[in-house]
Protein backbone atom coordinates (compact mmCIF):
# COMPACT_ATOMS: atom_id res chain seq x y z
CA UNK A 1 0.00 0.00 0.00
CA UNK A 2 1.14 3.14 -1.09
CA UNK A 3 0.24 6.86 0.50
CA UNK A 4 0.60 8.49 -3.13
CA UNK A 5 -1.70 10.37 -5.08
CA UNK A 6 -5.33 8.61 -5.43
CA UNK A 7 -7.20 9.23 -8.88
CA UNK A 8 -10.73 8.89 -7.35
CA UNK A 9 -11.20 11.70 -5.37
CA UNK A 10 -10.04 16.01 -4.99
CA UNK A 11 -9.30 17.87 -2.16
CA UNK A 12 -12.70 19.91 -1.38
CA UNK A 13 -10.16 23.02 -0.17
CA UNK A 14 -7.78 23.16 -3.40
CA UNK A 15 -9.22 20.57 -6.03
CA UNK A 16 -5.91 18.64 -6.13
CA UNK A 17 -5.73 14.79 -6.05
CA UNK A 18 -6.53 13.37 -2.87
CA UNK A 19 -3.64 11.74 -0.57
CA UNK A 20 -4.59 8.44 1.14
CA UNK A 21 -3.09 9.53 4.36
CA UNK A 22 -5.43 13.13 4.77
CA UNK A 23 -8.45 11.50 2.57
CA UNK A 24 -10.60 13.66 1.87
CA UNK A 25 -7.74 16.23 1.42
CA UNK A 26 -4.35 16.55 -0.62
CA UNK A 27 -2.74 17.37 2.65
CA UNK A 28 -2.82 18.36 5.98
CA UNK A 29 -2.53 22.30 5.27
CA UNK A 30 -5.90 22.07 3.06
CA UNK A 31 -7.08 19.53 6.43
CA UNK A 32 -6.12 21.83 8.62
CA UNK A 33 -7.91 24.70 6.76
CA UNK A 34 -10.95 23.06 6.21
CA UNK A 35 -10.45 22.50 10.39
CA UNK A 36 -10.37 25.97 10.75
CA UNK A 37 -13.70 27.10 8.78
CA UNK A 38 -15.33 24.38 11.32
CA UNK A 39 -14.36 26.55 14.18
CA UNK A 40 -14.77 29.52 12.76
CA UNK A 41 -18.00 28.21 12.08
CA UNK A 42 -18.11 29.02 8.62
CA UNK A 43 -19.72 25.74 8.16
CA UNK A 44 -22.83 24.92 9.97
CA UNK A 45 -24.68 21.71 10.47
CA UNK A 46 -28.34 22.75 10.05
CA UNK A 47 -30.95 22.39 13.39
CA UNK A 48 -34.27 23.40 14.43
CA UNK A 49 -34.29 26.50 16.89
CA UNK A 50 -34.24 25.98 20.18
CA UNK A 51 -37.80 27.02 21.11
CA UNK A 52 -39.29 23.53 18.55
CA UNK A 53 -36.79 21.79 20.08
CA UNK A 54 -38.25 22.15 23.87
CA UNK A 55 -41.75 21.87 22.09
CA UNK A 56 -40.87 18.17 20.98
CA UNK A 57 -39.47 17.24 24.59
CA UNK A 58 -41.93 18.34 26.86
CA UNK A 59 -44.67 16.09 27.41
CA UNK A 60 -48.45 17.53 26.47
CA UNK A 61 -51.08 18.37 28.82
CA UNK A 62 -53.46 15.25 27.52
CA UNK A 63 -50.86 12.83 28.53
CA UNK A 64 -49.86 13.90 31.98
Amino acid sequence: MTTTTETKGRCPICRKPTVQQYRPFCSRRCADIDLGHWFSEAYTVPAKPEDEAEETLQPDEDQR
